[in-house]
């Protein structure tokens, strides 16, 4: 059991205070670290499997390794919170997906990132959010192998802790301004859907943001670059810390309230509202997340970010992974 989980915890709250929340934080920080040891104990695990069925073996493994994750951060939050709900990603990935309601509930993906885990590069990490009221609240990521831990509640700022160092509030340093995609270097992902509609339709995005338009890339929009860290939540933590402009992501996260926190934003376009954060995008795939853009004189850090949506959007192919 963590240690940090009190009686007072067990007691049903019909409302999340500033109060309350810092509470759940503390135990959330301690449970993700308390599982950030058990990825690494699963990492060095697959890095030692024989050659012999070694594919198998690592599939296996990453599996088991999965599921032990969201089973000790499910046990501990329903010990510690039995009221709330809980959505985890392997039991979501399965078919068991409960509806959404204002009760608080945890969302959790135990191990993101799980091709850099199976590979031993270091960038995996746990994702712990918290919804209340359809609505993301508190979140926090840990990178075990870095020890890299970002956190977030909402109005009360996100931070980065690296080590046994001290917060840092985010974004690291004052933002810059982000005239065009011209000067972005943008986070994108692959996803697990490498079938012939998906696959092109990035491939032909991605064409697009890094290519020169005066060297034979119609539409090219020439971004500083592309990255891909293999892992949506650490691509979420560096454009809330400034490190990333843009990340266009194709999953939900808490990396969230840690970038809302941090001045950056979840775009989705067309909508009515594309700067509202709805069930449907809770629970849906598309979606851009931009860093923090100061205000300047001839337009506001709001306004910087729905422009260079605007041109994203304008620049790729939209589809529909599986």
């Amino acid at each position: 059991m963590i240690g940090s989980a009190s009686p007072h915890h067990t007691s049903i709250m019909t409302s999340l205070g500033h109060a309350e929340l810092r509470s759940i934080l503390t135990f959330t920080v301690s449970l993700a670290r308390t599982a950030g040891t058990l990825i690494l104990e699963g990492s060095q695990a697959i890095q030692s499997t024989s050659d012999v069925d070694q594919k198998k073996n690592s599939v296996d493994l990453v599996t088991e390794y999965d599921v032990a994750v969201e089973n000790l951060v499910m046990s501990e939050i329903k010990m510690a919170y039995p009221t709330f709900g809980f959505i985890g990603e392997e039991s979501y990935s399965s078919g068991t997906r409960p509806e959404l309601t204002d009760e608080p509930t945890f969302c959790v993906d135990p191990i993101d990132g799980t091709t850099n885990f199976v590979h031993g590069v270091p960038f995996a990490c746990i994702s712990l959010g918290l919804i209340y009221q359809k609505r993301p609240v508190l979140g926090v990521i840990y990178n075990p192998f870095l020890q890299h831990l970002y956190t977030g509640i909402e109005n009360q700022g996100s931070f980065l802790t690296c080590g046994t160092g001290s917060p840092m509030k985010l974004p690291l340093a004052n933002p810059k301004p982000l005239p065009s995609l011209s000067k972005a270097l943008i986070a994108v992902e692959w996803g697990s859907d490498r079938g012939t509609p998906t696959i092109t339709a990035k491939s032909n995005s991605f064409l697009r943001l890094a290519g020169d338009p005066n060297d034979g890339v119609p539409g090219g929009r020439m971004s500083h670059s592309l990255r891909s860290l293999g892992s949506g939540a650490l691509n979420i933590a560096a454009v809330a810390q400034g490190s990333f402009d843009v990340f266009w992501p194709w999953d939900v996260c808490a990396g969230i309230v840690i970038a809302q926190e941090a001045g950056g934003v979840l775009l989705l376009i067309p909508s009515v509202d594309p700067f509202k954060v709805t069930p449907e995008i809770l629970t849906g795939r598309k979606y851009l997340i931009i860093r923090k853009i100061p205000d300047a004189p001839q337009e506001t850090g709001r306004e910087a970010q729905l422009r260079i949506a605007r041109e994203f959007y304008e620049t790729v192919e939209d589809c529909d992974p599986k």
